[in-house]
């Protein structure tokens, strides 16, 4: 998940003045400068989209899945032919190091490459019953036309885990992208038209927030995907929930990482900045809480504070190690910089990071942040950014205690030399995914998702071919076969 800044949010309550504010523009993160505008759909291009998306649905439900999983494969094969230019694209438009967006695009390749293969068998018939003359069938059927709504930190893998599933299944999507990567999403509407998909079966849209609550609203839509903030996914949910749309949200975290023990206790702190430093500390399954038994604190802590006050910034699109990047926006940039302000107010220690370099663009210096009592707004919030926080505790009851102690359960980790201890505690996390001995799993076949405030729903791996689909029993009794039974 991702934060959305409240310029990248969809929400029932914009106004008429924001809707007409709203625009689609590239702006380079390092500069803060446009590079390129894009207008919004017209109403009667909007309707021409719905009825050809809707259309399109019953040709494409009807292609035997293996002839789908053909276009899967296609797909896969030019993200791996523009890697490089898709690499750019990201990097330019929201910061990421270019070595970043190129795995990101790996990442694509290896979602539609697992669906092209594993998704004909995945959306097959399941027999539950056949006994007696009688025949009881599972099958997954598509829905119809479903709307996307993704973000910015992952411009093309937020996309490809939602389009590759529901693509095999037989459902057509319409793909709202966030206001702050048009390029990236024009970049993939060429891809997948290049792909051979037929028209109407994927449509990239620019639309206001407006035509988001018509799009939900439409009877042609049968369901809606949003990877971003608690705002957006509450306003959405509530559409969804209005017009008895099925929903998935994917929204905020704030994940923790528990440190039991470690062989080199600086080598730990070294792999969790690395791992918190990846797009800039702008993901959802970051490492955004560390928790650290207090006899590796003091150690964890001076490693990581030297790792941190080494950095220099540096161009994305030139990476090299001990570099920082901008993040995403100038919005993201000021909103993370006033959180932590207002968290040593609050009685946090900053220990070294945290300012905003004298500079234009999105900069501000990674940070690290102890002594955050549950007293201070930092403690309940998401730091969609480089701030590592880090929490020191007297035993596993109470780093468990205090890894849940959060509205948020997307993902989260235990290390420690000790493989049951690791385990036990692991399994104690409030979480939809967690880790033991390692900081993720994001993997083409491993399902993403979270509880509590970080959403509801299942992307990828087998259970994200699960969510939007009629799973329609069909039961059937033939006397013959009884007969024959008999």
């Amino acid at each position: 998940m991702t934060e959305t800044t409240s310029s990248e949010t969809t929400s029932s309550e914009t106004t008429s003045s924001e809707t007409t504010r709203l625009e689609y523009r590239t702006r380079d993160p390092r500069t803060n400068t446009v590079l390129e505008t894009f207008d919004v759909l017209e109403p009667a291009q909007l309707e021409e989209v719905l009825e050809v998306g809707h259309q399109a649905f019953q040709d494409w439900r009807t292609l035997d899945i293996e002839d789908r999983a053909v276009f899967a494969h296609r797909i896969a094969d030019l993200f791996e032919e523009r890697r490089t230019d898709l690499a750019v694209i990201a990097s330019t438009e929201m910061g990421k190091a270019l070595d970043q967006a190129d795995g990101e695009v790996q990442e694509c390749i290896d979602i539609f490459r697992y669906y092209a293969v594993n998704g004909p068998h995945l959306g097959a018939d399941e027999v539950i019953k056949e006994i007696d003359g009688r025949r009881a069938v599972i099958q997954k059927r598509p829905l119809g036309m479903l709307l996307g709504i993704m973000p910015w930190n992952f411009p093309f893998y937020q996309v490809a885990r939602f389009a590759a599933p529901n693509l095999l299944l037989g459902n057509t999507l319409l793909l709202k992208h966030t206001e702050s990567c048009p390029r990236s999403a024009l970049a993939l509407q060429r891809l997948l038209d290049d792909a051979g998909l037929p028209a109407g079966v994927y449509q990239n849209v620019f639309v206001t927030h407006d035509q988001v609550e018509q799009i939900i609203a439409d009877d042609r839509v049968q369901g809606v995907s949003l990877t971003g903030s608690e705002r957006a996914g509450s306003a959405v949910a509530s559409l969804a929930g209005r017009h008895l749309k099925k929903v998935v949200l994917e929204l905020g975290g704030s994940d923790p990482h528990i440190y039991l023990s470690a062989e080199d206790v600086a080598q730990a702190a070294r792999e969790a900045v690395e791992f918190r430093l990846d797009t800039m500390g702008q993901a959802c399954t970051s490492n955004k809480r560390l928790i650290v038994l207090e006899d590796l604190y003091e150690e964890f802590v001076d490693a990581v504070v030297e790792e941190i006050g080494a950095l220099e910034p540096g161009d994305p699109l030139e990476p090299r190690p001990g570099h920082y990047y901008p993040l995403s926006s100038e919005q993201a940039a000021e909103g993370l910089h006033g959180q932590l302000r207002r968290a040593v107010e609050q009685g946090a220690r900053l220990r070294v990071g945290g300012d905003r370099p004298d500079r234009p663009g999105a900069w501000l210096r990674p940070a690290v942040l102890t002594d955050v009592s549950e007293h201070t707004d930092a403690y309940r919030q998401e730091l969609f950014g480089p701030v590592l926080t880090i929490y020191r505790v007297r035993d596993e009851e109470e780093a468990v205690r205090l890894a849940n102690d959060s509205s948020y359960g997307l993902g989260g980790a235990v290390f420690s030399q000790d493989r049951a201890q690791a385990l036990r505690v692991a399994q104690q996390l409030e979480v939809g995914m967690s880790n033991v001995n390692v900081g993720g799993s994001e993997a083409a076949d491993m399902p993403f998702g979270g509880v509590k405030r970080s959403g509801f729903g299942r992307e990828l791996g087998p259970l994200g071919m699960d969510e939007f689909v009629n799973k329609r029993l069909l039961n059937i009794v033939d006397p013959e076969i009884a007969g024959r039974e008999g």
